[in-house]
């Protein structure tokens, strides 16, 4: 499947990945020693919801601006804020007009000490991301296939790091790259903090993708899935997924609290469903 981003900008798949992306930025800030992002397929940073590509779907209106017009508990309302807070930043008439993608959450979290480095291969949308963060010395943009990020780029010098990969799905074996690019990253930067966004369309594509990690023998990994529909043997979007690799000690169940909430709100289904759990724990096979 194609995953463009442009296309998809808000929806709820932008939603669940992008809450979760705060948390783990927020989870980086405890510490007061810098940390990069390194985000492996940024897209643009900004994406226009009337433009060609959002306006051709509308997602937008079942993800994001769901998530705006509903009122959570107290519990839940503190962890989704810092996005909410973003995403109202974005619109300050209070108008939905403009998306902000990962580097853009991701640049409003950072600290005066921390930095990101944001990647992207296709030349008008790495054209359009150079412009946005155009003279901004803590954002370092680059023109290059995000996968070589997985290598060259580990580990940050700044020791402590997020690695974001999220790619489009335009080609076939995306879920091979991933757990192929992960293992390689482990083997250069143990200590980091991954975040896998994949698609939760074929379902025996995701088990071949868990079953992969899991043989990698990587310890602290875990897996996340909401989805808004049962599955279907049509070719459509029923979920999304995110592993995270060395997850902040809080995530699993600040997740188990926000998924049902966000399940509620998100599902097109009543019986959709969502998963936390681990493919594998603290200890790894001897």
């Amino acid at each position: 499947m194609n995953y463009r981003h442009a296309y998809h900008a808000g929806n709820f798949a932008d939603v669940v990945k992008h809450v979760i992306l705060t948390r783990l930025v927020l989870y980086l800030q405890r510490k007061d020693q810098a940390f990069r992002v390194i985000d492996t397929h940024a897209g643009i940073g900004r994406y226009d919801l009337q433009g060609v590509e959002a306006g051709k779907t509308n997602e937008w209106q079942s993800g994001v601006g769901r998530l705006l017009e509903t009122k959570f508990d107290a519990s839940v309302e503190a962890l989704i804020k810092p996005y909410i807070e973003i995403v109202r930043a974005e619109n300050a008439d209070g108008k939905m007009r403009h998306y902000p993608g990962s580097p853009l959450i991701i640049r409003r979290l950072l600290r005066r000490q921390d930095r990101l480095s944001a990647l992207e291969l296709h030349p008008h949308d790495a054209d359009t991301l150079a412009a946005l963060f155009a003279g901004d010395i803590q954002v370092r943009v680059t023109k290059l296939d995000g996968w070589l990020a997985m290598g060259a780029h580990l580990p940050p010098k700044e020791k402590r790091g997020l690695i974001l990969v999220d790619p489009p799905f335009e080609i076939a074996g995306e879920f091979d790259r991933l757990a192929e690019g992960l293992a390689r990253a482990h083997k250069r930067y143990s200590g980091g903090t991954y975040a896998l966004w994949y698609p939760v369309k074929d379902l025996s594509e995701v088990r071949n993708f868990v079953a992969a990690l899991r043989q990698t023998n990587i310890p602290k990994i875990l897996r996340t899935e909401l989805m808004i529909r049962p599955p279907s043997p049509e070719p459509r979007l029923d979920g999304t997924g995110m592993i995270i690799v060395n997850p902040p000690f809080t995530l699993a169940d600040e997740l188990r609290l926000l998924f049902p909430a966000l399940s509620k709100i998100l599902s097109e289904e009543t019986n959709a469903g969502f998963t936390v759990d681990w493919i594998r724990g603290e200890q790894v096979d001897a």
